[in-house]
């Protein structure tokens, strides 16, 4: 962990990074940009959201709920959206080698009782995301997980363009057997 304190009057600092070795230093160099591009990030949206995978979670069960309402074909569609963006709270569990379909579904349990109650104590649900480090669910909120809010806006559109490319293919393309030649 990098702690730099003290800049509330500095307008530049310089950092001297120092390892056992090139790797080691690579990847001091490479976390703080990282770290840098973070703090940019939400220095220029000036909003954060919850992270490690509320978000995903509390769209992927609005979405799932609104398809129900459907009775046409963009049902589909909108499930499987839905169950697309899942795919993040899955790798980060994964990633983590914590058993992501148990974490996945309290996931779901708790945005889905978040979004169907009065209850103020069940509408905290809503900030639950994963705990990596424990392997479990939490507030995400309280615990300080948070994510730059305009990082998370370009992912989910990029996305949607992407799911949306792909559904205005209309046409296939058929290669020709190959025929055999006559030796």
């Amino acid at each position: 962990m990098v702690f730099i304190k003290g800049m509330k009057h500095s307008f530049a600092q310089t950092l001297i990074i120092r390892g056992a070795n090139d790797f080691m230093i690579e990847e001091i160099e490479r976390s703080l940009h990282d770290s840098i591009c973070v703090v940019k990030r939400v220095l220029e949206s000036n909003t954060v959201v919850v992270g490690g995978g509320c978000i995903e979670t509390a769209l992927s069960v609005y979405l799932d709920d609104f398809a129900r309402t459907l009775g046409s074909k963009e049902q589909l569609a909108i499930t499987e959206f839905a169950e697309a963006l899942l795919i993040i709270p899955k790798i980060l569990a994964s990633n983590a080698a914590k058993d992501a379909i148990d974490l996945l579904a309290k996931l779901k349990a708790y945005h889905a009782s978040s979004q169907s109650t009065d209850d103020p104590k069940k509408r905290e649900y809503k900030n639950v995301g994963l705990d990596l480090m424990e392997g479990k669910v939490r507030n995400n909120l309280t615990a300080g997980v948070l994510e730059p809010a305009l990082s998370k806006i370009k992912s989910l559109k990029f996305a949607t363009e992407a799911a949306i490319t792909i559904l205005r293919i209309d046409d296939m393309i058929e290669i020709a057997p190959r025929q055999e030649q006559a030796h």
